[in-house]
């Protein structure tokens, strides 16, 4: 599944956890990860094209969001589990 591979990579997690919460443009995201604003806006135009994100435009910025609750559950989910794995927790349902 293309979402899932979108996930394996770290910055595109960090970006999408960034976003389940609402609009960000590129430089915010950039701040917030520590990365480059050109290679947050290639990440960005991945996860666009998995139709992992949103855009909309606002005069000359571009505000990115993760596209529905599925997607924002997804993100959720799969750092949930990663946090599981690495502390130990137990598994539940």
């Amino acid at each position: 599944m293309t979402a899932l591979r979108m996930l394996a990579e770290p910055t595109r997690l960090r970006l999408l956890w960034l976003l389940r919460d609402g609009e960000h443009d590129v430089g915010s995201l950039a701040a917030a990860v520590g990365a480059a604003r050109p290679a947050v806006s290639q990440h960005l135009g991945k996860l666009l094209l998995a139709g992992l994100v949103s855009v909309r435009r606002d005069g000359r910025r571009a505000l990115y969001r993760a596209r529905g609750g599925h997607v924002r559950r997804l993100v959720a989910e799969a750092l949930y589990a990663a946090d599981h794995q690495v502390t130990g927790a137990p598994e539940h349902d």
